[in-house]
């Protein structure tokens, strides 16, 4: 017998994360590499062919800390560059539809995306937006 999933653990992707910790590794590698066998480069092109890696690894590290942390007051969404604090009240409606990931409709018309749910997680990225329209729509009927 399973036991049922914690209603408040976060949310956070499985595939993504293993992949963009490889690229990182992988991209980092290969521009040191490429650092040090391009013929005639120096030292300044080793280090930008390093500091290239380094952003690009950056920029994988933080796809790979995506997450959305809910809790019996609110959800925080890490997306790509933005935190964002939400109280359940502002949050209309869970979608998910044929993007990557659910968007948010919010109170005041805007949208937010939950990168830390991903359709690439098929079956189990599913569930977890199920999960998140559960929790939307039981902290909508106690807050509305």
């Amino acid at each position: 017998m399973t036991t049922p999933p914690d209603l408040y653990a976060v949310f956070a992707p499985r595939r993504a994360r293993v992949v963009a910790v490889v690229v990182a590794v992988l991209f980092m590698l290969m521009m040191i590499l490429l650092g040090l066998l391009v013929p005639g480069a120096g030292l300044f092109d080793l280090v930008a062919f390093i500091a290239c890696g380094v952003l690009v690894a950056w920029l994988l590290y933080r796809l790979a800390g995506v997450y959305a942390k809910p809790s019996p007051s609110g959800l925080v969404v890490r997306n790509l560059f933005i935190t964002t604090r939400l109280e359940w009240a502002q949050i209309v409606s869970v979608r998910f539809g044929d993007r990557p990931w659910p968007q948010l409709d919010l109170s005041d018309g805007d949208t937010l995306a939950v990168m830390g749910i991903q359709r690439a997680d098929g079956d189990f990225g599913r569930q977890e937006a199920v999960r998140l329209a559960d929790l939307v729509e039981e902290h909508g009927a106690q807050d509305r």
